[in-house]
């Protein structure tokens, strides 16, 4: 069973930047694909952003791209989303999650269903 916890949230005006962190525990046999996904009230979950268990392909949604980047750091069992240039509507729960690897092939990694792993999710909030 592997245990995820999100933090960094917080409230930020607009044009700020916000570093989230997600540390896992728990038994950790084998590297995962990690995620980050965010859910606005009234909304369905989404993808923002996926690194592959070894760091080498990083994937983003559109509204991510250029703005957020995704890193991990396996020796401390986190994974980051550094997210610049906010916006109002990027106003959110946001959530890790951990999957069993491989998922980049047919946009697998963009899917909820194929994380067996969730956190609770921190709390970003963007003010215009």
């Amino acid at each position: 069973q592997v245990q995820l916890v999100e933090s960094g949230g917080g409230l930020v005006q607009a044009g700020g930047s916000l570093r989230l962190v997600c540390e896992a525990s728990g038994y950790i046999d084998n590297p995962y694909d990690l995620g980050w996904f965010r859910q606005a009230p009234g909304k369905e979950r989404e993808f923002v952003a996926y690194i592959s268990w070894n760091g080498g392909i990083s994937l983003y949604s559109d509204s991510a791209k250029g703005r957020f980047s995704i890193a991990r750091d396996d020796a401390k069992n986190t994974v980051y989303l550094q997210t610049d240039s906010l916006r109002p509507e990027d106003t959110a729960l946001y959530f890790c999650a951990a999957g069993v690897p491989p998922l980049y092939a047919d946009n697998r990694f963009s899917r909820t269903d194929n994380y067996a792993y969730w956190g609770q999710g921190t709390q970003v909030t963007v003010s215009s």
